[in-house]
């Protein structure tokens, strides 16, 4: 039986991808008032009306103490309310505002921008497998984790 062809590891791979687009969002979401977990927070919220901070945390990867300070930041900025639950007043419940959609929506859309320079290396047929592929990947982990 014939050896497969070899293929680098899928972390070989995607973490040269990864500090790529890590490096171009960096300047984007500065222009934008934005850390990196602040906009993960934002992502995070989606279109749902309220989180609790744990949650949010297990929602986006973060440690629920450390998202305390992204929160507080973005919360000063308008961008998220944070109230008490009224079901358990130990628990903050957290909501995305307009202003915090609306910045949320116009750093996707210069992030996006920037990542069509690297996408559009691809032949249009390998982008749409590609994205497609990548979002099937990136759910299916999620789910399992």
């Amino acid at each position: 039986m014939p050896e497969p062809p070899r293929r680098p590891d899928l972390a070989a791979m995607i973490g040269p991808l990864g500090r790529a687009l890590v490096a171009m969002e960096l300047p984007v979401l500065e222009q934008h008032g934005l850390t990196m977990w602040g906009y993960s927070a934002l992502l995070g919220l989606g279109d749902e009306p309220v989180y609790t901070q744990s949650a949010l945390a297990k929602a986006i990867g973060a440690d629920k103490t450390r998202l305390i300070a992204v929160l507080d930041e973005l919360q000063r900025q308008g961008l998220i309310r944070r109230e008490p639950d009224p079901a358990d007043r130990r628990v903050n419940l957290v909501s995305i505002t307009q202003e915090g959609r609306t910045r949320r929506e116009r750093t996707q859309r210069d992030i996006q921008q920037q990542e069509e320079r690297i996408l559009a290396t691809l032949p249009q047929s390998d982008r749409r497998a590609f994205l497609r592929a990548l979002h099937t990947l990136s759910t299916s982990t999620a789910q399992q984790g």
